[in-house]
């Protein structure tokens, strides 16, 4: 049988995992460590250096070393690593490189799949671009699963009788809560909910800014704005951090961290338990929001949940025990180690496809509701902005739905279709997949009946097929990113730095990938566009529109993300402007957007100063 890795592409650590004799078995490195912190850097050299060794140099040397990339998966954006900018596929890629050597030095092979994790709340676009990162890392990548889903996997497949589990999942960057059922082998997922930037780093942060303001207090000098004295604080609060999983009191001591009027500066600081559950408790708070909205989604009671399972290194902290099982009076489970089941549970996965039976059917639901943009009304009030529901959230996947529209006016000879993704009914506050116009419809009476087909994997990836019910006129596109992606000569580029980076040793043996054609793989923007709302739509503007309209649109996703971090009166302040700039939008008001526009960013550049 092909071995089939299963990896867990962290925020802060990775593992790769393989089945042997018939069990889960996470791959250590060289000395015997399993986990790969998700840390890539350069050295002093230049060479290239991936997990502790980069983490390590990331207190001398920041500027030479990228964590967290997680978190950027899925964004239009690039990160400096030496003098080169890289997208954070290229760096997850390396990761993943080095997690493949890792698995193929263990073995004596080559290994050419893979199935990877993400966070269950991960859009398509962040689904993508981790494929990507895999295609680049030289694997191909099989299938693409749910943490919470893998991590699953790892526990009873076959109780004695019906059983339901509720994961909650505090990696080091992405939150997500599963409602999970298990019965005769068959693991269902109810229901999902999360977010994808709350995690232990955070934890990290609020800590950091705790020592910093006292260190600020009682010296005059802040040590977030070094790089280096930062950067040796966030290592030492990641340290307290952990020991306060298990120590009440944890003493803070970083010496000639600071000089002022040349003399050194000492940091010696004592932090108790209970002063650091005060600084993360509302983060943790948002989780229990997510799990009530979970239990809510599955129309389940805490009372119907046979046992809690915790995934993640950050649920050893023991505040969140006390509140998982006061909210849910259920003791909670960490038999498995939580840094560890998720590539178990991936490599359980990996097994199944790879037609060895070790454990149970998957069964995988969409964690958002993917519809089309149509007239409709929204609070009793008729709008073209209503988005109709063709995938609700938590379907089982692989999952096919088709809705009619039908066209508004006579004669109407195209539509534009218009997918997003959200939960809300105003399309104005979700997600735009995608769009494109179908042309050619017969021109007959309003009501021209078109059927939309949605069609989602296993993997997430989108197939959208809009037919004309009266001629039988069809368009079929399939979205499988939400980014730019690579051109041929970029995706080339990419793989070339890669490999000069990781270098080719002399005694090589195994070949090389083979990558088949680009086009087969990565589209350009403008050939994965998607099907169209059905109405028809006046031309796009002007050039100037159609860039202050973008403009617009990619400001309001920003101030939307950053709408939970403000204090109440920035929040009062940001939504009243969101509302404007939503106008101005629609208007292709370009003088407009451009003011407005103006406001709301310097709002988000003073919310991420302070």
């Amino acid at each position: 049988m092909e071995t089939i890795l299963g990896i867990d592409l962290g925020t802060t650590n990775s593992e790769v995992a393989i089945i042997r004799n018939g069990q889960p078995y996470v791959l250590p490195d060289d000395d015997g460590q399993p986990i790969l912190p998700s840390v890539v850097g350069l050295d002093a050299q230049g060479k290239l250096i991936v997990g502790r060794a980069a983490r390590n140099q990331f207190v001398l040397a920041p500027e030479r070393t990228v964590i967290s990339i997680k978190r950027k998966m899925g964004e239009e954006t690039r990160v400096n690593l030496g003098d080169q900018q890289y997208t954070p596929q290229e760096i997850s890629a390396m990761i993943l490189r080095t997690l493949k050597q890792r698995a193929e030095k263990a073995l004596g092979h080559e290994v050419k799949k893979a199935v990877i994790t993400v966070p269950a709340f991960f859009n398509e676009a962040q689904r993508a671009a981790t494929r990507e990162a895999g295609e680049l890392a030289g694997l191909d990548v099989v299938r693409i699963i749910n943490e919470p889903t893998a991590a699953v996997l790892t526990y009873d497949p076959h109780p004695p009788e019906m059983q339901r589990l509720l994961v909650y999942d505090l990696g080091g960057g992405t939150f997500d809560v599963s409602i999970a059922q298990v019965e005769a082998g068959v693991v269902e997922i109810l229901a999902s909910h999360g977010d994808t930037h709350l995690g232990g780093d955070d934890f990290d942060q609020r800590l950091l800014d705790h020592v910093a303001d006292r260190f600020l207090s009682e010296h005059g000098i802040d040590l977030r704005d070094t790089p280096i004295s930062r950067s040796r604080l966030l290592r030492a609060v990641e340290d307290a951090k952990k020991a306060l999983s298990f120590e009440a009191v944890v003493q803070i001591e970083e010496e000639f961290i600071a000089e002022k009027k040349g003399l050194p500066l000492n940091l010696k600081l004592e932090v108790v338990r209970a002063e650091y559950e005060a600084l993360i408790e509302p983060l943790l708070v948002k989780t229990l929001s997510c799990l009530d909205q979970a239990m809510e989604d599955a129309q389940l009671t805490a009372n119907q949940i046979q046992k809690v399972v915790l995934v993640g290194g950050a649920t050893r902290t023991p505040f969140i025990h006390r509140l998982l099982q006061e909210r849910l009076g259920r003791p909670v489970h960490s038999e498995i180690e939580p840094d560890l089941a998720v590539a178990m549970g991936a490599a359980v996965q990996g097994a199944l496809i790879a037609g060895i039976d070790v454990g149970p059917v998957l069964v995988d639901i969409t964690p958002h509701t993917l519809g089309i943009e149509a007239l409709g009304e929204i609070d009793g009030m008729l709008t073209p902005f209503y988005r109709a529901p063709v995938i609700e959230r938590n379907t089982p996947l692989p999952a096919t739905r088709t809705e009619s529209f039908g066209t508004i006016s006579d004669g109407q000879d195209q539509a534009q279709i218009r997918v997003f993704q959200g939960e809300s009914e105003d399309t104005r506050d979700d997600v735009l997949v995608g769009q494109f116009k179908i042309e050619g419809l017969a021109k007959v009476e309003a009501g021209n009946q078109i059927l939309i087909k949605l069609a989602l994997d296993l993997n997430g990836m989108l197939n959208v097929t809009a037919t004309e019910r009266l001629t039988g006129l069809s368009r079929h596109v399939t979205i499988d990113n939400a980014l730019e992606r690579f051109r041929t000569t970029e995706r080339t580029d990419a793989i070339d730095r890669l490999d000069a980076l990781f270098g080719t040793p002399e005694d090589e043996q195994f070949e090389d990938q083979e990558y088949g054609d680009d086009e087969d793989r990565i589209l350009p923007p403008s050939a994965y566009q998607v099907l169209g709302a059905v109405a028809s739509e006046e031309a796009n503007g002007t050039p100037e529109q159609r860039q202050a309209v973008q403009f617009g649109q990619s400001l309001i996703s920003k101030a939307e993300q950053c709408l939970p971090e403000a204090n109440p009166e920035d929040a009062s302040e940001l939504k009243a402007l969101l509302t404007d700039l939503r106008k101005a939008v629609e208007k292709r008001a370009t003088a407009e957007i451009h003011k407005i526009g103006t406001e709301v960013e310097d709002i988000l550049f003073y919310m991420k100063d302070n």
